[in-house]
């Protein structure tokens, strides 16, 4: 049988207990000058090292060259408390749990004046200190208050409030503290290293996570991974399904659907979560924490959030950046609150896969909520689409009839905007006269209905996570037609027949139709998801215009927002996009 990790790299020394440094530094600096106190009190979380740095104490103490923050590591007191080493008989170790009565504190007071058998100090060790009773802490107070030259105490809590006041006031007080992520990382790798065991990328990160910041904690969950671990190691799905944690990729498909506002796709991302297993308590508490991190990287849009969201690829940041400017700021805090209230409401739940799915369907139906949060979400929606306006009235509708039945208005539209236009930048009489047959065969064209769409097994989320691919593909190919989308499109759906493509404004939509930029994205498509699908275009006002790759598009690519571009200026960057590709 091995030795648990735990125990097996237990320190032996200060310099080798981490992230606690403000009581270790202090501690050594007494030791060294011979300023030691006759009782202390060590207090913070479980697991953070107050009984490991109580026998280090107490080796350091009755080292024959001590007292010394740096035992010798050869007497027989060092030998003896070394970390997994027989004991001392002068360390006397108690846990007030089993030892707090009244009969147990007198039988400690009476043997405390007998002197060490070889060592320098009988040193007691009281570990759970707050659970010693009021009648057994007082037994103790007179001792405490006033020791023999041999005695020092040590208690070690978890809740030092509960200890009588008249004990604390009497000891020297360290507080210890959940060790940093950063750190016990750098740890748990060194410890890695140390076993021989290959560990995925990823995995050290969620056991941090599963610590909670206890070094214990995180020892036993890396033991017991390291125990199961393979010919090739700790493989990340096998920790993500060990530790309960919910699959990054289910996370990113909901959120994605929640930017997109597609219930469908995100009733079908819980369904998988129930049938992989996962609990919905957990999924919830993952999706509260995701949401969190993306209100920080909303709100930090620079590359400092990756100084707060440590241990995340470039690739899930920016991913994360897209899914924080797609939702918004109000709408992230609603989810946010919507999330915590539902979690809270899981607890004792017996039905929470209920109460998951009425958290989803509170999320995307903002207009429902007429709270603070509610009406904070619409104003951003409101916000949003304020640039598109005044052609909001023809595209307010995102469905296919109502886009359908106002082409011919649109057209019209953007006919009279090019008859219009006086600006010194617009393009020749002859050139609009080029294009305006095709603008009146559209007109003439009656519009027909769309067809249905035929449900298949098609992953609408894997798509949305594709999409900044198949964009920088199709910038490749043509300049235009990736001005258009970078700024100004996602994806709505997919089906047996076509991929459904969400433009934000009319003008943009009519400019994609008439440079054959269709073609463009369906070999793009091809080329990267292996997908070969018509596409289908549609007017979808509610897109947010302001993410990443739409502002490096407006700096780079034109003057303005594409979205905001008249009927005139749309057929002049289609005219100079084709002259230059020599069409």
């Amino acid at each position: 049988m091995s030795l648990a990790l735990y125990r097996k790299y237990r320190p032996s020394v200060f310099a080798d207990v981490i992230g606690q440094e403000h009581v270790t530094v202090p501690l050594s600096n007494a030791l060294e000058t011979g300023r030691t106190h006759h009782a202390y009190l060590f207090s913070g979380p479980r697991g953070c090292g107050k009984t490991s740095s109580a026998r280090i104490m107490a080796r350091s103490l009755n080292c024959e060259k001590g007292p010394t923050p740096n035992p010798c590591g050869q007497c027989q007191s060092c030998t003896d408390l070394v970390a997994n080493g027989p004991g001392s008989l002068d360390v006397i170790e108690l846990d007030a749990a089993t030892h707090g009565l009244v009969d147990d504190a007198r039988d400690l007071r009476d043997k405390a004046f007998f002197a060490p058998v070889h060592s320098r100090y009988k040193i007691y060790i009281i570990d759970e200190a707050h659970q010693l009773g009021p009648g057994a802490a007082n037994a103790l107070l007179k001792v405490v208050e006033e020791p023999p030259a041999h005695v020092i105490f040590i208690f070690a809590t978890t809740e030092p409030d509960k200890l009588i006041a008249t004990i604390r006031s009497r000891t020297h007080h360290y507080p210890f503290r959940l060790v940093p992520p950063g750190v016990l990382a750098l740890h748990l790798e060194k410890i890695c290293d140390a076993e021989g065991v290959k560990v995925a990328k990823g995995v050290i990160p969620l056991v941090v996570r599963a610590s909670g910041g206890s070094v214990r904690d995180a020892l036993s969950v890396l033991g017991q991974l390291l125990a199961g671990a393979g010919k090739d190691g700790v493989s990340y799905e096998i920790a993500v399904q060990l530790l309960g944690f919910t699959d990054g990729a289910l996370l990113d498909d909901a959120l994605d659907a929640i930017a997109a506002r597609d219930g469908a796709t995100l009733f079908k991302t819980i369904d998988r979560v129930i049938e992989s297993g996962h609990d919905p308590r957990r999924f919830t508490s993952d999706m509260l924490e995701r949401l969190r991190d993306l209100m920080i990287v909303d709100a930090l849009r620079d590359s400092t959030a990756n100084s707060i969201l440590r241990d995340l690829p470039e690739d899930q940041m920016e991913r994360m950046r897209n899914q924080s400017n797609r939702i918004g700021s109000a709408n992230l805090s609603r989810a946010a609150d919507i999330a915590a209230e539902g979690l809270t409401q899981m607890r004792g739940a017996t039905a929470p896969r209920l109460i998951l799915e009425l958290i989803c369907g509170r999320i995307l139906l903002p207009i429902g909520d007429n709270g603070e949060s509610g009406i904070l979400s619409r104003i951003e929606r409101l916000e949003r689409a304020e640039n598109i306006a005044p052609l909001t009235s023809s595209a307010a509708s995102s469905t296919s009839t109502s886009s359908a039945s106002s082409a011919p208005v649109r057209n019209v539209e953007a006919k009279e905007k090019i008859a219009n236009t006086h600006s010194t930048d617009a393009p020749s009489s002859s050139k609009i006269e080029a294009v305006t047959p095709t603008v009146k065969a559209k007109e003439s064209a009656p519009s027909a209905a769309p067809k249905a769409k035929v449900p298949g097994n098609f992953d609408i989320a894997a798509l949305r996570r594709a999409w900044p691919d198949v964009i920088e593909d199709v910038k490749k190919r043509r300049r235009l037609t990736w001005s258009l989308l970078s700024a100004s499109a996602q994806v709505l759906s997919v089906d047996e027949e076509a991929i459904t493509i969400g433009i934000v404004n009319p003008g943009a939509k009519e400019s994609f139709e008439r440079s054959e930029s269709d073609v463009i994205l369906r070999n793009a498509f091809i080329d990267v998801v292996g997908i070969d699908r018509k596409i289908a275009v549609v007017v979808d006002p509610s897109i947010d215009t302001n993410t990443p790759i739409a502002r490096e598009t407006r700096t780079s690519e034109a003057p303005s927002d594409p979205n905001q571009l008249s009927g005139a200026a749309l057929l002049m960057q289609e005219l100079g996009a084709q002259v230059i590709e020599g069409k």
